[in-house]
């Protein structure tokens, strides 16, 4: 028997050459899978040279190849960050799988490509699981609403001071944010109730049954300051200013004594009478233990909410809410002889609302509308411009924000 002859490899009979394209996928899929071996069982000198391999291998591949590098690398705990912050770069179709699960990219990674793509990416960077404080800076830093809105969502995000500041002045033109800062833990009385002036009805119940609270471990920690004080004739206006936001006595005793009024109650009934005159506004705020730049801003509020606070802090009995309603003019009733739904609400939260608890809201914006307010915040509220935290304090902040907000004429 003859013996079989070798086979000889033609042109007809050789394999036919593989496509350029194909062995750039096949040596991508061979680097990723070096890059995808268990630490234990490759040096991370080894690993990081392939990466570095695979960066160049895809910088001028399709979008498909990219985009399976990306989902191969995106779950590996030691994936070469530079890869893994050129593919977060890439196209959202590649990048949102690095930028949305990645948990290799550091907060440094993440501030640079945050500070370097499109709005839809900062989108997904704002789904992620966890976010740090100093992320959530840079994504809110663009003012984009989608973004901001989005991460305002996330649980598992931190909100530093700068960025609720940087929402709290969106959020006067932007009433969603309202309703998502109440839901955040991290959201100060100061921030709730400087929103309250702006938001929404429903809005407002919520700032107030979150902030409007009794002040008695304050009250009963500082009592024995106040006869030192006094002793020491109130020389010191800091100290004056916050013993009078912890005072229990929410009526004005000196201001009552220097009144033509021979009280707060009939101040009240001059206005229903006559009318609110400025000067009655001013004796009513005094009297009430406000200044008159927070009196003026309750009483011109649109809606009653906070006028009830005004009533019921420093004790006026249900009717006199009534009277202030009728002084300011407003309506009693609507069109369908019901009674006006501003009025309702006001009612409903004189009804609500506990003496003491009003009193924490009276003072707290008495304090902070009006504590610093000099001459340098003075030109920033007439600027329009904000004043800076760290220069002024948060109650300077309040007041640039509140006296500079310009509400939308209402439709009835």
């Amino acid at each position: 028997m003859q013996p079989q002859s070798a086979l000889e490899l033609t042109e007809t009979t050789a394999a036919k050459p593989l496509e350029a394209e194909d062995i750039r996928r096949q040596l991508a899929k061979r680097l990723a899978d070096v890059i995808c071996i268990p630490e234990s069982q490759l040096a991370p000198q080894e690993r990081h040279m392939a990466g570095d391999v695979l960066v160049e291998l895809l910088r001028e591949a399709d979008v498909e190849l990219r985009e399976n590098a990306a989902k191969r690398i995106v779950m590996l705990n030691e994936a070469p960050r530079t890869i893994l912050v050129i593919l977060a770069k890439d196209e959202l179709k590649v990048a949102r799988h690095i930028l949305e699960k990645s948990k290799s990219l550091t907060d440094s990674d993440l501030i640079q490509i945050g500070r370097k793509v499109s709005k839809e990416h900062r989108l997904v960077m704002a789904q992620r699981r966890k976010i740090s404080d100093a992320v959530v800076d840079v994504l809110v830093e663009f003012l984009e609403e989608e973004v901001v809105e989005k991460v305002l969502q996330n649980k598992g995000a931190n909100f530093s001071e700068t960025a609720l500041q940087r929402i709290l002045r969106m959020s006067r033109n932007h009433h969603r944010y309202v309703e998502l800062l109440i839901t955040r833990d991290e959201l100060r009385p100061s921030h709730g109730l400087t929103m309250f002036w702006w938001a929404e009805p429903e809005m407002r119940r919520k700032i107030l049954k979150r902030f409007s609270i009794a002040r008695s471990v304050l009250q009963d920690s500082c009592a024995d300051l106040y006869p030192k004080a006094a002793a020491n004739g109130w020389s010191d206006p800091a100290v004056r200013k916050a013993l009078q936001f912890i005072e229990r006595r929410q009526r004005n005793r000196a201001a009552m004594d220097r009144s033509h009024f021979e009280g707060l109650e009939a101040a009240l009934e001059a206005a229903e009478a006559g009318g609110l005159t400025r000067e009655i506004t001013q004796e009513i705020s005094y009297m009430a233990g406000i200044k008159p730049a927070t009196g003026a801003q309750i009483l011109t509020d649109h809606s009653g909410e906070a006028i009830s606070i005004l009533c019921k802090a420093p004790g006026l009995k249900r009717d006199y809410l009534f009277k202030i309603w009728k002084a300011l003019k407003r309506p009693l009733e609507d069109e369908n002889g019901n009674m006006a739904p501003d009025l309702a609400r006001a009612i409903s939260t004189y009804d609500e609302i506990s003496t003491d608890k009003a009193q924490t809201v009276l003072r707290y914006w008495n304090w902070s509308l009006t504590s610093s307010l000099n001459e340098d915040v003075l030109r920033h509220i007439k600027d329009g411009v904000i004043p800076r935290e760290e220069d002024y304090g948060a109650a300077a902040i309040t007041a640039a924000l509140v006296f500079g907000y310009k509400p939308e004429p209402r439709v009835n």
